[in-house]
């Protein structure tokens, strides 16, 4: 190979176009962002104020700032060569290489002048360290060369946790915390903000899938958090591509927390593209330390991001740096050969430039103009970060030269070259008050501490929008939840849940595979909520309380004596007590008359006390249930009926017995007097008593609570029933061998009907009968037919009750009322007949019977014959005997 003399005298400036060479004892390298990534086919971009000349200038602060300290490094003057990333980290690869030149050794030897002289060629500077890179992408590519170097490698703003890995990346320490501290802190905000299904964005490339992997990882093993969609930005997006992602994230609307993990370009078109799709205010952003408290990111879109939560390794101010920056001019800063370029985008002008023509659009820079006065200046975030890595890099070689090179004045040759390794290990142990006054020092994977501030975009009304410090997070989180505000100020907090809580006495209902989401379902019926999950049946005597989270007794009722249905049936008994107290009383006074001898005051008395109780029963059946009251009940429900009837079935028989027997002979038929007939009546008794008592010893009286019969779909309308251990068939079975009595006396009514009334109480007897039938055949379908009835306790009570009564209240108006009548109003009527025999009573009785069929026969043949009539009357009278018998006929009336 052959070159020439201007080749060889110009090789080392041609081979670093785009970088700023420091002359120094020892040369640090430094690697910024200077420019964005450029489009396809072209490596960079527009210049990056902040983030690229902010940062580049802090490190060359920062050698002044040591350089001329007389303690730090004394003797020695720091160098630099800093190069452009242009945000690629492929590109970045590219430029590194300048690091490692001069340790890559090249055999010249076949190389001469035309001379045929050896040629001049400039060894390249050793560089003993590198401060960046910024992405972490960059960052990962840059290590994976500088450590087949032993170049150690401190970052002032790449977080990726990958970093972290000590057997990969060995030589790679940085000022910043991992991004798995930033992904808890993020974590523990998002918990804080009550939010448990969010999605994520994060731009391809190790910093944004790291951190995003992070986070997931995190809030995996937290639990309570759940991703609704995870999204990857394109290295290279095509057009269209944000509205895609926004589409995208709009697939799970109730996922309005995102979760972004990007370079500050993709945070900005992502906030267009939500804009462009009317989403403002829609999405709530919690963005990554790429985001942190930068102004670019949100530039023209700062309705859109009102509201976004931020995280920012925790910083401040430096003072020092604002000063040295804001009175940089295009004089006093020829060293950095990008402040020109920086100078006309900050100021909006243009230099002149030979052969270039000014765009006539664009103002002339006049060189005069100042930072911070004619343009905006903030100070960029991580410039705090920047200066700390080009100390610690300073303390470790000061401490470096203090172990090798004891008392020397200069580098010596312990230290010529600066073994990387040995380099890397005093890095690892450097302790220093950084530039915010915080610790600097590494952990044994060259991380540095967890140390955060969280940031909040708010717009005020003050037209002063702006980020705000609403927390702190140091291994823990601080957020101070009351200076936070949301879109157009709100103090609302935002949703970011999949389902809501439930209400009370709703379960969750989990979707599969979805931890965060479920439905929620009504505990219903009788059901409660026994935890969040489950729903149960309440116990049979308990009904769920109003919110269905526990349960609560069923009230339990009886039929109250002011209840319209007892009101009813109260009525009619105490109107048939007094009526059957005023027919007894007035049978007692006038129990010797012929009418009430002739009514058979023994049964009669004994009728009527079963009538009586027949009323009484009805205060029995509307009494608060008890035990005593329920034996009273089961004693007495039958046994009024049992009496009335048995004292019946005894007149009709024996009225039916005498004219059967007359039918015969004139001998009377036996049973017949008045003892006798109460010694049947008593026995027809005695078999419902016994039944009673046999039932009291089987099955003894008490009180039930029944809850099932009022027991609706409608929990708040169950009621529990207090009454008595009778159920419907008992209740049928107490009433039964009354009924048997009824049906028997209506037969021998029956039977006895041809019998002449004014011989007899058959018909009477029988009258009764019919409608006593009547009465309670129209009970039985009421009784059973109310059965599934709300109200069934209340209906057949006031139907038993008011049935009894009617059938007493018959027996009672049409056996005992006329006779009252005529003894209080007609007592004319009420004197005593002659004496008749039985065998005279039966023989008139019988032929008159025969007459009135004849004359009946007789009057359909158009003929009337009295004669046989008068002949009867003279018979009759011959038949009387001397020996008196008391007459069965009814005095007429």
């Amino acid at each position: 190979m052959m070159c020439y003399p201007l080749q060889c005298s110009s090789v080392h400036q041609h081979s670093h176009p785009h970088s700023i060479k420091i002359l120094g004892d020892i040369t640090l390298g430094g690697l910024f962002p200077v420019h964005s990534r450029g489009p396809a086919g072209v490596p960079c971009g527009e210049i990056k104020k902040e983030k690229g000349i902010h940062r580049m200038e802090a490190m060359l602060y920062a050698l002044d700032q040591i350089n001329s300290d007389p303690e730090l490094l004394p003797n020695i003057t720091l160098g630099a060569r800093i190069l452009d990333t242009c945000s690629r980290d492929t590109y970045a690869l590219e430029q590194s290489l300048t690091f490692v030149q001069a340790l890559i050794q090249k055999d010249t030897s076949d190389i001469r002048c035309s001379n045929g002289e050896q040629p001049i060629i400039r060894k390249p500077e050793r560089v003993v360290g590198v401060i960046g890179a910024s992405g972490s992408s960059v960052s990962i590519m840059v290590a994976n060369v500088l450590r087949l170097f032993e170049i150690p490698q401190i970052s002032y703003a790449s977080t990726a946790p990958e970093l972290s890995d000590n057997n990969r990346y060995d030589f790679f320490s940085r000022v910043v915390p991992p991004d798995s501290y930033q992904a808890q802190a993020m974590v523990d905000i998002v918990k804080a903000l009550g939010w448990n299904y969010v999605s994520t964005l994060a731009s391809e490339g190790n910093y944004g899938e790291s951190g995003v992997d992070a986070f997931v990882q995190i809030s995996r093993e937290a639990g309570g958090l759940c991703i609704a969609q995870s999204i990857k930005i394109p290295r290279e997006p095509k057009p269209g591509e944000f509205d895609k992602i926004i589409k995208r994230l709009m697939e799970t609307p109730n996922a309005r927390g995102v979760i972004i993990f990007a370079h500050e370009d993709d945070i900005k078109q992502v906030l267009e593209a939500a804009r462009k799709s009317n989403l403002t205010g829609h999405f709530k952003f919690v963005g990554s330390d790429s985001w942190g408290a930068k102004s670019s990111p949100i530039l023209d879109q700062e309705e859109v991001a009102e509201g976004a939560v931020t995280i920012l390794p925790k910083r401040a101010s430096i003072e020092g740096f604002d000063q040295y920056f804001t009175t940089r001019s295009l004089e006093n800063n020829r060293r950095n050969i990008w402040f020109a370029e920086f100078w006309e985008d900050d100021f909006r002008c243009k230099l002149t430039r030979p052969g270039i023509k000014i765009d006539p659009e664009k103002k002339k820079c006049t060189g005069k103009e100042r930072i911070g006065r004619d343009s905006h200046y903030e100070q960029e975030g991580k410039v705090q970060f920047v200066i700390d890595a080009v100390y610690a890099m300073a303390h470790a070689l000061h401490n470096m030269h203090q172990d090798l090179c004891p008392g020397a004045t200069g580098v010596c040759d312990k230290m010529d070259p600066v073994e990387g390794r040995l380099l890397l290990s005093y890095i690892h142990s450097v302790n220093f008050n950084g530039s915010a006054g915080t610790a600097v020092l590494f952990n044994e994977n060259g991380d540095a501490p967890g140390r955060y501030d969280i940031f909040q975009y708010q717009m005020t009304n003050t037209t002063n929008p702006g980020y705000r410090v609403i927390g702190q997070w140091t291994n823990n989180l601080r957020l101070n939840v009351e200076d936070m505000q949301w879109t157009g100020g709100s103090r609302q907090m935002p949703d970011s849940v999949c389902s809501f809580p439930c209400r009370s006495g709703e379960r969750k209902k989990m979707v599969k595979g979805v931890p965060c989401c479920w439905h929620c379902e009504l505990c219903d019926g009788y059901q409660f909520q026994a935890d969040e999950f489950n729903c149960e049946m309440c116990p049979f005597d308990m009904r769920p309380t109003l919110n269905r989270t526990a349960c609560r007794p069923t009230p339990i009722i009886k039929l109250e004596w002011h209840s319209p249905w007892a009101m009813i049936p109260l009525f009619l008994a105490i109107l048939g007590i007094l009526a059957t107290l005023f027919v007894i009383i007035t049978f007692i006074r006038f129990n010797d008359t012929p009418i009430v001898r002739a009514a058979g005051r023994e049964l009669s008395y004994v009728l009527l006390t079963g009538i009586f109780l027949i009323y009484l029963i009805t205060f029995l059946m509307i009494a608060e249930p008890g035990t005593v009251v329920c034996a009273f009940r089961r004693l007495l429900l039958g046994l009024g009926m049992c009496i009335t009837y048995s004292a019946m079935l005894t007149k009709t028989n024996r009225i039916y017995r005498i004219f059967e027997q007359g039918k015969k002979s004139v001998t009377p038929p036996k049973f017949i007097s008045p003892t006798s007939q109460l010694m049947i009546t008593f026995i027809l008794i005695s078999v419902q008593v016994v039944g009673v008592f046999i039932w009291f010893g089987v099955m003894p009286p008490h009180t039930i609570v029944d809850y099932e019969e009022q027991r609706p779909p409608n929990p708040d309308l169950a009621q529990g029933i207090l009454k008595c251990d009778m159920s419907d068939l008992s209740l049928i079975c107490c009433l039964s061998y009354s009924i048997v009595l009824m049906v028997t006396c209506t037969v021998y009514a029956v039977k006895s009907r041809g019998v002449p009334e004014t011989f007899n109480e058959a018909k009477p007897i029988g009258f009764t009968m019919y409608t006593t039938c009547i009465v309670w055949l129209a009970f039985v379908p009421i009784f059973f037919g109310t059965a599934q009835s709300t109200e069934k306790m209340f209906i057949q009570t006031t139907t038993l009750t008011v049935s009894m009564s009617l059938s007493a209240s018959v027996s009672l108006g049409m056996l005992y009322i006329p006779k009252v009548y005529v003894i209080i109003l007609h007592p004319e009527q009420n004197v005593q007949k002659r004496k008749r025999s039985f065998k005279a009573v039966v023989q008139a009785a019988t032929m008159s019977s025969r007459l009135s069929q004849k004359s009946i026969n007789d009057k359909q043949n158009g003929e009337t014959k009295i004669e046989p009539l008068k002949k009867c009357k003279e018979s009759t009278k011959k038949w009387v005997k001397k020996k008196p018998y008391t007459l069965v006929r009814v005095v007429p009336y």
